[in-house]
């Protein structure tokens, strides 16, 4: 492809809103642009990016047995409404109407629509073990898109679904996937884990997330330093070490003023008690139905709310608001406390079971409750993990270990799904005996433009992108220097044509620029090879090839310059 023929429009200044390295380089090397917040036009340099990453993705989803089809963009209010997610889903799913007032939504993912697919075709177990993918646009309304393809609204997805006839050949089916993620990863040339992770409004309760390895990453990663044990941040669990209970006795619970201390350092100051003696009462708001739930959780620690997620089923939530919190606890905030909550769930961390003669709020201004205990001055209606873990803490499957922390790109994800799908949504079949059952399924999505943010995050320096060469543009950049001189650009277009008759992509920088010109948009673009052709170095019959990644040039005979790019490439 010649440069002058191709759209490619670089930039010297990343835009002002642009705030990581990749949406930086994206916007600035002309592989997108912004058209609204989160949504962006692919140029033809990015959308080549695309076509590699779904290349390969094809290649191997194929491999592991799965068949390629297309769903809607748009789908009917009825489907959500079958498997209960129209409700519960929150605001990033996107509703609209049609002219007849019909509701419908915009896809954020595709589990209505294949199970509902596949529900109207399936009869016998012999049509099993399938597996379906597609390669999609999707939509999620984020409330705060941001970082370029990292966390956009409108995405690519490649989104996969499998239907088997009992768990033990789903979860099969499961580790078949997780091993083509690898692969295709693998291929992709990055540096990953593959973690265990929450389901969160998917669904189900098994989920392995692949996270790309980058500093800059949004998602923290925990694991042990002793073992192989790896969670996202939001998932991992801890093993239990009981503090501060030094006496079985149950004090009494009195009321003690604790002017403008909100905090739990302030609070645990003024009393004179360590933070792990405190216990935090924090509202929640579903968005589904704006109800409130309460969760209690020791003063040192954080809640997850993924984990809390899981624990109400999938659906949304956001902290209460100050005017939420005095309606729901009648007091301000930073002075809630279960004692005496009524009307609303009340959940608690399973680090608070063992507590006694702990400090919580008073729901009154300034006032907290010493030496409260559980059962007796208030109950809690469910325990459960809702912890945060943290780098250093101990790790549940082993002795020794202690948590390390990773910043991650989540690039993937898998995830067991069971019936949650497939028995509201009727996927039922006839097994060999003749009887009635219900499939079981695993659904499997890759972000296919994060994917590609994800390699940029990990392959860049102060120059420009670095790409692996499975997803660059081009595998080759030929930069003529020809400035008038017609036999630079002459023996230019050979090479290229040598190149491009072995298959090889080739870019042909043929513009009339300078030198500096073209080495600063080469170095941004970073296609991995460039080969560099100039009056000079041609009279002796001679071109450079240089490396992208490690900057280091070569000199070769005219002659020997295709042979030499072709086994670099094949290396």
């Amino acid at each position: 492809m010649k440069w002058s023929q191709f759209f490619i429009q670089t930039l010297r200044e990343a835009p002002s809103d642009a705030e990581v390295v990749s949406h930086q380089l994206m916007v600035r090397a002309g592989f997108i642009r912004k058209v609204a917040a989160g949504i962006y036009n692919y140029l033809p340099l990015g959308l080549r990016v695309l076509r590699k990453i779904e290349d390969i993705i094809r290649e191997e989803m194929n491999a592991a047995g799965a068949t390629e089809v297309l769903l809607p963009i748009i789908m009917p209010r009825e489907l959500w409404d079958q498997s209960g997610r129209w409700k519960v889903y929150g605001k990033e799913l996107l509703r609209l109407k049609d002219r007849h007032e019909r509701d419908y939504c915009v896809g954020p993912t595709h589990e209505e629509a294949i199970t509902s697919l596949v529900a109207g075709e399936l009869r016998s177990y012999r049509q099993l073990p399938l597996n379906l993918y597609q390669i999609q646009t999707k939509f999620r309304d984020e409330i705060r898109p941001r970082f370029g393809l990292m966390r956009g609204r409108e995405f690519i997805m490649k989104d996969a679904y499998s239907f088997d006839v009992s768990e033990e050949k789903a979860m099969e089916t499961y580790r078949q996937m997780e091993k083509a993620y690898r692969r295709i990863f693998d291929r992709c040339g990055l540096q990953y884990r593959s973690v265990e992770a929450l389901s969160g409004a998917i669904g189900g309760n098994v989920s392995h997330e692949f996270q790309v390895l980058a500093s800059s990453g949004e998602d923290e990663i925990l694991s042990c330093d002793h073992c192989d044990y790896a969670a996202n941040a939001d998932k991992a669990q801890v093993r239990s070490e009981a503090q501060g209970q030094k006496t079985s006795e149950l004090l009494v619970c009195e009321k003690v003023t604790t002017p403008q201390k909100t905090s739990v350092e302030e609070v645990a100051q003024f009393l004179n008690l360590k933070p792990y003696h405190l216990v935090k009462t924090l509202i929640y708001v579903l968005e589904q139905d704006q109800s409130a739930v309460a969760v209690l959780i020791r003063g040192d620690h954080e809640v997850s709310e993924g984990k809390l997620q899981s624990l109400l089923n999938g659906a949304t939530m956001q902290l209460a608001d100050e005017k939420t919190v005095q309606k729901v606890t009648g007091g301000p905030c930073g002075y809630s406390g279960p004692i005496g909550l009524k009307g609303i769930s009340l959940y608690a961390d399973e680090s608070v079971r063992s507590m006694k003669n702990f400090v919580v709020g008073a729901n009154e201004a300034e006032v907290h409750w010493v030496n409260a205990n559980l059962d007796r001055d208030f109950k809690v209606e469910r325990f459960a993990d809702l912890r945060r873990v943290q780098k250093g803490d101990s790790c549940p499957r082993c002795e020794k270990g202690r948590y390390q922390s990773h910043r991650g790109i989540e690039v993937g994800q898998v995830f067991y799904l069971g019936t949650k799908y497939s028995t509201p949504m009727g996927v039922r079949f006839l097994d060999e005996n003749g009887k009635e059952k219900t499939a079981f399924m695993g659904c499997y999505g890759i972000g296919v433009g994060r994917t590609a943010a994800a390699a940029i995050e990990q392959n860049h320096d102060e120059h420009g992108i670095i790409w692996p060469l499975p997803m660059a543009p081009f595998s080759v950049e030929i930069l003529s220097l020809h400035k008038g001189e017609d036999e630079v650009l002459r023996e230019a277009q050979k090479i290229y044509e040598k190149l491009t008759e072995k298959g090889i992509d080739v870019l042909i920088d043929d513009r009339n620029e300078s030198p500096g010109v073209k080495f600063k948009d080469a170095d941004l673009i970073g296609i991995p090879w460039v080969i560099i052709i100039g009056a000079k170095s041609l009279a002796r019959q001679e071109v450079e090839i240089k490396e992208r990644r490690t900057g280091q040039k070569q000199t070769l005979s005219v002659k020997m310059v295709v042979d030499k790019i072709v086994e670099v490439l094949n290396a």
